[in-house]
């Protein structure tokens, strides 16, 4: 069994969200197929608290989170796009909190979403506006999203600010005595084992493939839920065993 499996950046609400695929994975591990302890909504569950909206596979995604609660330990990390703490706990029933520091196997693993340490949101709240609705409209014009993840792997302002939510996200979890800190917020899934501090992004649920990390006895991976695991989850019910290393992925 899994100490944990990590998700963030859902970003319910959002036209790109991947919820159908998410539905499903989130199933899979209500139903032990994906067995683990303890589930991390690390940030950005929401697009924003409208839910006017949230369309039906979105309620969805909200009813297995629920079921999740009743069999495991939930906890919700607060994004910058989720809104009051107060309101998605009383919605989900689940613990929510800033920042958790976990223990598995002999390691302190810290999550956090990251956003705290981008200070070009709020140094340029309209440029993030348009670049946001930019990379959503390249999202939604190309189903495979190739375009989408190639403009924001060429953009250097991009790049820079992932590279210091990175660098103050280990320096935050090296004061905090942890050996492993595990972000969101950049969607770019990372496993950076190089430094003394192992730092993590769990990608998101926006683009495809999808990513997430599992924990087990403090070793933390990347895997990606692809399109084909998943269509052929939609379209014969099958079990497809997961997960996928980050290795493989195109």
């Amino acid at each position: 069994m899994l100490d944990a499996v990590v998700i963030s950046d859902i970003h319910l609400g959002s036209p790109n969200c991947q919820a159908k695929y998410l539905v499903h994975f989130l199933a899979e591990v209500r139903r032990g197929e994906l067995r683990a302890k303890q589930l991390i909504l690390n940030g950005d569950v929401f697009d924003s608290i409208d839910f006017r909206r949230l369309k039906k596979h979105h309620w969805k995604i909200l009813s297995e989170i629920r079921k999740l609660a009743d069999q495991m330990e939930v906890v919700w990390i607060n994004g910058n796009h989720d809104g009051s703490s107060e309101v998605v706990s009383h919605l989900l029933g689940v613990r929510c909190a800033d920042e958790i520091v976990v223990e598995s196997g002999d390691q302190k693993l810290l999550f956090l979403h990251g956003h705290r340490f981008d200070e070009f949101i709020s140094r340029y709240p309209f440029i993030t506006w348009v670049a946001d609705r930019i990379y959503n409209f390249l999202q939604r014009i190309d189903k495979s999203h190739s375009f989408a993840k190639f403009a924001k792997r060429r953009s250097k302002t991009f790049l820079r600010c992932a590279q210091k939510i990175e660098h103050d996200a280990v320096k935050y979890a090296t004061k905090l005595g942890c050996s492993v800190v595990c972000c969101g917020h950049t969607h770019l899934p990372v496993a950076n084992t190089s430094g003394a501090v192992h730092y993590f992004n769990s990608g998101c649920w926006t683009e495809k493939p999808c990513h997430y990390l599992t924990v087990q006895d403090g070793v933390v991976t990347v895997c990606s839920y692809t399109e084909e695991v998943t269509d052929e989850i939609l379209n014969t019910g099958e079990r497809v065993e997961l997960p996928v290393p980050l290795s493989s992925v195109a």
